[in-house]
C-alpha cells in the first residue's frame, strides 16, 4: 500500500475517533505519526496538533448540526483550555522527546482507567 494511502487511512482513524467522541483523534494520530512517518518524536507531536486542529473544526461543525449541546457550560472549559494551550506549547519546546512520550502515554493510560471506572 502506498505511503500517500496510509496517511489517509491514519487521517480517517484520527477524525472518526474525534468525531465519534468529540475529541482524541491525537491519541490515534500520534502512535500511527511515530511508526509510519519520518519525523522525529517533536515533528510527530506538532504536526498531531496542526492535523487534528482542522480535524477538531469539522468535528465541532457535525455537532452543532446533530447534537444539542449546552454552549454556556462549555465556556469556562474554553478558556482553560487555551490557557493550557498556551503553557502547554510553551513547555514543549524545552520538553525532552522521552519524556513528551512517557507523558503522552501516562495520560492515555489514565483516560483509559477512568473510562474502565467510571
Amino acid at each position: 500500500m502506498k505511503k500517500n494511502s496510509l496517511y489517509r487511512i491514519a487521517g480517517a482513524a484520527g477524525g472518526f475517533v474525534n468525531g465519534l467522541f468529540g475529541g482524541g483523534g491525537g491519541m490515534v494520530l500520534v502512535p500511527l505519526l511515530l511508526r509510519g512517518g519520518q519525523l522525529q518524536a517533536k515533528e510527530t507531536f506538532a504536526s498531531a496538533v496542526a492535523i487534528i486542529f482542522p480535524i477538531c473544526a469539522v468535528s465541532f461543525l457535525a455537532q452543532l448540526f446533530f447534537v444539542d449541546f449546552p454552549w454556556l457550560q462549555s465556556v469556562p472549559y474554553l478558556i482553560g483550555g487555551a490557557a493550557g494551550g498556551l503553557l502547554g506549547g510553551k513547555l514543549f519546546r524545552s520538553m525532552p522527546p522521552l519524556w513528551l512520550k512517557r507523558i503522552f502515554a501516562l495520560f492515555i493510560l489514565y483516560g483509559a482507567w477512568r473510562y474502565l471506572t467510571a
